[in-house]
Parts: C-alpha cells; structure tokens; sequence
C-alpha cells in the first residue's frame, strides 16, 4: 500500500501520522489538514493554521503523492515555494509550513510489488525434418488473463493496468493476476 509519514510538534509533543493511498476521510481521496476538527482528518492547534489548509492526495497514475492548498489568503509554503493554487509535488524530507507550522515528509512508501500480467503459453514453433503427420487435434479456446479489482473484485483486462479499475477507479497496480476460462 502507497503511504507516506508525516512528523511534526504540537503542544511540545512530537506526532507521527501515516497518509495512505486509499484510507477513508473527510472528502474521500484525500487527507485534509487545518485546525478544524469537523471538516479536517489530520487536527493542527497552532494558531496560525487555517481551519482547513490543504489536502494531500495520490495520483494513481504518477504514483505521487501531491499536496493541494485550500487556501489562498494563507498559502502554505513547501520546500520554501509558496503554494498559491493548484497541487505540488511531496518528496521526502519536503518541508510543509502551514502558517507558522512546520510539517516534514519522514517517509515516502510507494508499493515496489509491480503486477505480474501473465499471458498464456505461446504454442513452440513448429519441429521441422520430421516426415510423420500428426493427427490435428481440435483446437481448444486459450485461456484469458485479467486482473482481479482488490475492492469490488472485478476482473478487468491487463490494459487497464493503468487506467484502474473500470467499476470502482481503485488502482490495478497491486491486483491479482487471475485466469479467466475462456467460453466454449
């Protein structure tokens, strides 16, 4: 699963908190982060957090994870470049300033398991100096290789490894490769 580490203080205390890919929250697909308690899943007390400030996310398809500002009148400031709008690119040791906060990326975990897409055995080539004929049996339908959705568990074609899930949008990059028995 695709995580990453957060560290900070707060109230003297050092806290650790791990975003994950797909872990449920406020606003689903992402990780909210302020001092609003209601509308943010990762709570800050210092002052000069904003009630809600940002979100981080994963971008399935770059296999990133991105930190989005919410807002504008107190963006915040990644690796020293402030954040006015749009999403910025979280690497770790990145250093993320809410106000007068400081934020620091401990770990970055991106899922190294690449899926195995396995397709049928291709029949060997032809033997030939042989003289003999071989009776010529009926061909059987080959089987079909899909990948199995890890939430609805859907079974998808191979090309949408990167596209994800048709059904549900979840990822593919971690699904199991399944054998589909092929209709007669």
């Amino acid at each position: 699963m695709n995580a990453l580490t957060l560290q900070w203080q707060d109230a003297g205390q050092s806290k650790t908190q791990q975003i994950y890919e797909q872990q449920s929250s406020k606003n689903p697909g992402t990780v909210r982060i302020g001092r609003d308690p209601f509308r943010c899943d990762i709570i800050l007390t210092h002052p000069t957090v904003s009630g809600l400030h940002v979100e981080i996310f994963f971008h399935p398809q770059q296999k990133r994870f991105y930190i989005r500002n919410v807002r504008e009148s107190n963006p915040p400031q990644i690796d020293g470049k402030s954040l006015i709008q749009g999403e910025m690119l979280l690497n770790e040791g990145s250093i993320i300033y809410l106000g007068q906060q400081q934020l620091q990326v401990t770990a970055i975990a991106i899922n190294s398991i690449a899926s195995t897409i396995l397709f049928p055995p291709q029949q060997p080539p032809a033997q030939t100096g042989f003289h003999h004929h071989k009776k010529s049996l009926p061909t059987q339908p080959k089987p079909v290789y899909g990948l199995q959705c890890s939430r609805c568990h859907k079974v998808s074609p191979p090309e949408n490894l990167q596209v994800g899930c048709p059904w549900c949008g979840t990822s593919l990059a971690a699904a199991v490769s399944v054998l589909v028995a092929p209709k007669n």
